[in-house]
């Protein structure tokens, strides 16, 4: 079988720790055949510079781009790697997502909602003082404006919120209030021809499920939906590929037959049989 993982971050992204080569040792040694290094770009934050708690965007994306370009020139023969992006909050500042978009020739965008505007990432939120089912119910509509965005491929960990709820909280909120919302983004994907992604990263936090969950990419399934990606959300070379193979069986369950890879934002299917 082909195995890839289109979601990991390197060390260019605040948050992760291993470099572009080491990411693409890791998918080499665990045979995978599609790699795609997509690393942090929270557009509202990008005109804060050095003085955002991320870093400068500026300064970040250029060099990943360029270790990406190096790393293709020596690995290309052993290793199919994607220049890739995570782009955050796109809906918040237009224009500071048009400077992103801007940063190089990327092959896949995933598009992300960490935060809602105003409010600090989900993983800062303490939700004993908040209303959860308001901030799902104004999660879900973001998703959605941003499942409309055009300039994307797939939409990343659908479920994100419900990581930090049920690690903090020790409780899976109920989506049934929510269907409708989560129908529509689904429409909206289906009608642009963009792809959900399954994110395995749940699998290893006390969520145990991927993100979104098997009923949620049967319903997606079941609605039309033709791609699907899969990625590890990986932040260091040790989580490269693992536990690709459960969500390609999430996506069987849910009546996939191929998983979707994207090159200069083309859909390729690659069979999971």
């Amino acid at each position: 079988m082909i195995l890839c993982d289109i979601h990991t971050h390197s060390h260019h992204s605040f948050d992760a720790e291993s470099s572009v080569e080491e990411m693409c040792r890791a998918a080499i040694e665990r045979g995978l055949t599609y790699l795609a290094v997509t690393d942090h770009c929270e557009a509202e934050y990008i005109c804060c510079g050095e003085d955002c708690e991320f870093g400068s965007f500026d300064r970040q994306i250029p060099q990943s781009i360029a270790a990406i370009r190096e790393a293709q020139q020596k690995y290309g023969e052993q290793l199919k790697l994607l220049c890739g992006l995570e782009l955050g909050e796109p809906m918040h500042d237009p224009e500071q997502t048009k400077h992103a978009l801007a940063y190089g020739d990327f092959d896949f965008v995933l598009a992300s909602v960490h935060n809602l505007r105003g409010r600090d990432d989900f993983y800062y939120m303490d939700f004993k003082q908040v209303d959860v089912d308001e901030i799902l119910r104004e999660y879900f509509d973001e998703l959605a404006e941003t499942a409309a965005f055009p300039h994307f491929d797939s939409l990343s960990h659908l479920t994100y919120p419900l990581r930090y709820i049920v690690e903090r909280e020790g409780y899976y909120p109920d989506l049934q209030p929510f269907e409708e919302q989560i129908e529509r983004i689904f429409n909206i994907l289906i009608k642009n021809k963009k792809a959900l992604e399954i994110n395995v990263s749940g699998l290893f936090k006390p969520i145990n499920r991927t993100l979104p969950d098997g009923y949620l990419v049967k319903k997606f399934r079941d609605m039309g939906g033709k791609y699907i990606t899969l990625g590890t959300d990986a932040h260091c070379a040790g989580m490269v590929g693992k536990g690709i193979g459960e969500g390609i069986k999430t996506a069987r369950q849910a009546g996939f037959t191929h998983y979707t890879v994207f090159e200069k934002h083309q859909p390729k299917l690659i069979s999971m049989e």
